[in-house]
């Protein structure tokens, strides 16, 4: 059974029409495409400006090596291979002041140990004659590249030198290679290394003389960054979570600011970008407050624990869910205990943050936050303590509702070790890296007996955690007693 006439001409006039349809709306999707594309470059442009001026940078290189090119004398001087002084900037010229330096060195001692190793390998196979030359050069060029091929597994060469070891095989292969045919193997490697030298120099002088961008400063912001985004997170989880029906009220009227809320996640994927930081930041010199010496390995440890408050931070935000049912009268008895926790963590990351960013030693306050978080945190312990066995005798729905509060308890007091691991860390950097010592503020100290709750019979503080309020590494001397009068005449007789 087939078309007829008519059927055929209908499907004429359906493509014809689909393709009027479509020639009609391209100009549209073109103005749209462009639209699109324009507002994304203005909004990468208004989030960092450095990537403008780094476009022009890279362009400014480019040009000024190009001139090899363009003028006679530079050229006969150099010829063809004036291109690798084009190719060199193209592949070293980097955002950061480190990883060009630590490119354009890999790239500069790979190609001047290769190209003498080349040349050598070149007069060793002439030795031979015509027939063991092309042999030698073969056996040569196996044994080099298998051999930094699998040197470029190490994690320590990988990390520092796997580029150097990369322009390595390429450059020997390419002079013993063509060592072969040509006769000027010298003259080929003199250019080559010259050229390689002056696309580098170009690259790290534009790179480092205007507008640098230091890769061990953006380390050291980027880690303050990431305290303060958790640090936003537990200021706004009693808000969010631990909230009753007026809170929630005036919750709705301001508007809790979703994005800073939720910025703690871009912390959980941060160890990459940090460890390549750290790497390039061992490349560059000395500058401001960061000396050639500086201490990044410490900057490594301390992302790594503040991604482990991270990951903890996410499993509690995972009960922020509405439709997770909480048992009001379980709620109403810990909120005090966990709102001061998710506080008092808050204020000492912040303020860890900003010693950082400052440089400067932490402050006296922030031991007195941690010894007042402690301090909720043996408060709450002792209430759960006391109530785990009146809840465990209920029906099982109320024992499953519970669950989840518990779970957020847990949480809390695993997030109050990580802020005082971070904390210690910090200070540690602050040693090694010589902050500046700020002569700090009168504190209200009284704010830890505050947090001890009625409810538990005794809870004992140690005169080490006292310490820490005016000394960061304090010395355990004895036990201090903080509770009811009952229980503080007991102790004195």
């Amino acid at each position: 059974m087939g078309f007829s006439v008519r059927d055929s001409n209908d499907v004429k006039l359906s493509l014809a029409g689909r393709a009027w349809c479509w020639a009609r709306q391209l100009p549209e999707k073109l103005v749209a495409k462009v639209v699109g594309v324009a507002t994304m470059a203005n909004k990468l442009a208004r989030d960092d400006p450095r990537r403008v001026v780094h476009s022009f940078k890279v362009g400014l290189a480019i040009t000024l090596v190009s001139l090899f090119y363009y003028f006679q004398p530079l050229y006969k001087s150099f010829g063809v291979s004036a291109m690798w002084a084009v190719m060199t900037v193209v592949v070293v010229f980097e955002f950061t002041v480190g990883a060009t330096l630590g490119k354009g060195f890999n790239r500069a001692m790979a190609t001047l140990i290769a190209g003498g190793l080349g040349v050598g390998a070149h007069h060793l196979a002439n030795l031979c004659g015509k027939i063991g030359e092309p042999v030698l050069i073969g056996l040569f060029v196996y044994i080099f590249a298998a051999a930094s091929t699998f040197m470029r597994f190490f994690p320590k060469i990988k990390a520092r030198y796997d580029y150097g070891f990369l322009i390595f095989i390429l450059t020997f292969s390419f002079i013993s290679i063509s060592g072969y045919r040509a006769d000027e193997i010298l003259e080929l490697a003199h250019k080559r290394l010259t050229t390689i030298a002056i696309g580098g120099s170009v690259s790290l002088l534009i790179n480092s003389l205007i507008f640098p961008v230091w890769a061990g400063e953006e380390l050291h912001n980027s880690i303050a960054l990431n305290m303060e985004k958790l640090g936003l997170f537990l200021e706004g989880f009693g808000a969010k979570y631990l909230k009753t029906t007026e809170d929630e009220t005036n919750n709705s009227k301001d508007g809790n600011n979703k994005s800073s809320f939720q910025g703690y996640k871009s912390v959980l994927n941060s160890k990459n970008v940090e460890e390549n930081m750290a790497n390039f930041a061992r490349w560059e010199p000395g500058h401001g407050k960061f000396r050639y010496h500086h201490p990044w390995n410490q900057y490594i440890k301390l992302g790594g624990l503040i991604r482990q408050c991270a990951y903890r931070i996410d499993a509690l935000n995972a009960f922020c869910k509405p439709d997770i049912q909480k048992p009001q009268k379980f709620q109403e008895e810990i909120r005090e205990a966990c709102t001061k926790i998710s506080l008092e963590s808050s204020k000492t990351l912040k303020k860890l943050g900003s010693c950082i960013r400052a440089t400067t030693y932490p402050s006296s306050s922030v031991n007195a936050h941690i010894v007042s978080s402690k301090a909720a945190v043996k408060s709450l312990t002792c209430f759960l303590t006391s109530s785990s066995s009146i809840y465990t005798t209920q029906n099982s729905d109320e024992l499953l509702q519970i669950i989840p509060i518990a779970t957020i308890a847990s949480l809390l007091i695993d997030i109050v070790d990580c802020t005082e691991k971070i904390a210690e860390c910090t200070y540690d950097l602050a040693i090694l890296a010589h902050f500046e010592k700020v002569n700090p503020k009168p504190e209200n100290n009284n704010q830890v007996s505050d947090i001890v709750d009625n409810q538990c019979p005794e809870i004992v503080i140690t005169i080490a955690e006292l310490a820490l309020i005016t000394s960061v590494n304090p010395v355990d001397d004895g036990n201090f007693t903080v509770g009811n009068s009952d229980s503080q005449h007991s102790s004195d007789d």
